[in-house]
């Protein structure tokens, strides 16, 4: 059966456990935070670039033949 002693040690050691898992889950916040930043930053980046696309496809010619000079 473990003494008095034991389990004072034992509570020590996992309320330093339970402080170093505190200190990582603010840090993994602290990271989430930053990349769903970054991931929001990139999907407009995305949306802004796909709409500069559509518009030059739009700005093309259409295709009035086939075989116009395409190499083939």
């Amino acid at each position: 059966m473990a003494t008095l002693h034991d389990l004072a040690e034992r509570i020590d050691r996992l309320l330093l456990r339970h402080q170093e898992l505190e200190r990582t889950n603010v840090l993994l916040q602290q990271q989430l935070s930053g990349v769903s930043s970054e991931r929001d930053s990139l999907k407009s980046r995305l949306t802004a670039a796909r709409a500069r696309i559509d518009a030059l496809l739009e700005r093309l010619p259409a295709n009035s033949g086939a075989g116009d000079g395409d190499g083939a």
